[in-house]
């Protein structure tokens, strides 16, 4: 089966710096590699409802939520291109996550067998100084253990470094990381 990646743009910024990094790892994709985008602003999600105890249960999604939760199952692979905001997720990355935990209890979409084995790859910017990862160590250990919750791989985080609208591309350590961040796993498949 061909990768399909689906990238998820999780910036209150269009252009940003981590969409920049993303936009350079995804250029280093084999043709093969189908490529699907989605900016999370412009597919918002309601807020999320936990129903698990209440009694009550979960529906599919209808509107954005239905056009996510297919876009997640169509991949092999998801890239989550979130900025490191306050040293976790930004908002709609996290309200994503969220819904997870409904798509896990719609009956008839299997969503935890579906994504065992898919990629959960992170792609994030902060603003410290460049080699200083640790300001984004809580985004990206929040998205390797998502995906070990649902028996999916985290093969890569890229961490990049810049604080005005592109500034990562001064960074040549996180550029060359998003040259080769994929070439590694596309190979070993």
């Amino acid at each position: 089966m061909p990768s399909r990646f689906l990238f998820l743009l999780a910036s209150a910024r269009q252009g940003g710096n981590t969409e920049l990094l993303a936009r350079r790892a995804a250029a280093a994709l084999p043709p093969s590699a189908e490529q699907r985008w989605l900016r999370l602003a412009d597919v918002p999600l309601e807020p999320f409802a936990d129903l698990r105890h209440g009694g009550g249960g979960y529906a599919m999604p209808t509107g954005h939520g239905r056009t996510l939760l297919d876009a997640t199952l169509w991949a092999t692979d998801l890239v989550m291109a979130a900025p490191t905001y306050w040293y976790g997720l930004p908002a709609p990355a996290k309200l994503y996550l969220d819904h997870w935990s409904g798509w896990l209890r719609v009956p008839g979409v299997d969503f935890e067998a579906r994504m065992a084995g898919k990629a959960l790859w992170t792609i994030t910017v902060n603003a410290d100084d460049p080699g200083d990862d640790s300001g984004s160590a809580l985004l990206v250990e929040t998205l390797r253990r998502s995906a070990r919750y649902l028996g999916m791989r985290a093969p890569g985080a890229l961490v990049g470094h810049g604080n005005r609208p592109g500034e990562v591309l001064r960074d040549a350590a996180a550029l060359a990381a998003a040259d080769r961040l994929f070439r590694e796993e596309l190979l070993a498949g």
